[in-house]
């Protein structure tokens, strides 16, 4: 095992919220959000791996990387054996169950069609709920199957719900909300405790007078 720890970051909007608060405690200082590399190292000996979202988990599950940024949804999606050690406060959102207004989704007596990028979360939810559904897959915008008929309803995260109302959507029940976790490997924490506790102290630092400094703007 080398000395170098590796981070695994998603690209998007959670990598870039992310870097910005890397840099906030002094590490991250050589990213460059725009670069195409897939590869850095900063001044602390820590690498820093850009993937897609949905596989930091993997990254991290696997042993390539240390640590990883990543929604709660997608550790949720693959019941991934990492271990979720911060709330890092921002990316927030929510699981929710989403279809044409004022119709009524429980049948206990029907199988019901939901659509989602996220089977595993949905089957989970209306197993609990005692309904039968019937998943469709969808990779790209979920939205639109419930208005072509496909579906009967979705499961999807929802941030401001502008994309639901102008589509005619609405919120037929939350599930659950969503933000970015600090996720590391079962074997580093074993081995690299020290360092990776002392980044999230630092985070968790920052997060705190972010939030004094949120909360004197608020008092003015």
């Amino acid at each position: 095992m080398t000395d170098t720890l590796t981070i695994a970051l998603p690209k998007g909007r959670i990598g870039e919220s992310a870097i910005k608060r890397l840099k906030a405690i002094g590490l991250a200082n050589n990213i460059s959000p725009k670069s195409r590399k897939l590869v850095f190292t900063d001044n602390e000996n820590i690498r820093y791996l850009m993937v897609k979202g949905v596989d930091v988990v993997t990254y991290v599950e696997n042993g390539v990387a240390d640590v990883g940024i990543v929604g709660s949804d997608t550790i949720l999606e693959q019941a991934s054996d990492v271990y979720e050690i911060m709330d890092l406060g921002f990316g927030k959102c929510k699981f929710s169950i989403a279809g044409m207004k004022d119709k009524e989704l429980y049948k206990s007596d029907e199988v019901i069609k939901i659509a989602t990028k996220y089977p595993n979360i949905a089957k989970a939810h209306f197993k609990k709920k005692q309904q039968k559904i019937e998943i469709i897959k969808i990779n790209g915008s979920v939205e639109l199957a419930p208005l072509v008929g496909l579906s009967d309803a979705i499961v999807d995260i929802v941030e401001t719900g502008s994309t639901l109302k102008a589509n005619g959507l609405s919120i037929i029940e939350d599930m659950f909300d969503v933000s970015a976790k600090l996720i590391v490997n079962h074997t580093s924490y074993r081995f690299r405790q020290k360092k990776i506790l002392e980044i999230a102290e630092r985070m968790n630092k920052f997060m705190e007078s972010e939030n004094n400094d949120q909360d004197t703007e608020q008092q003015r």
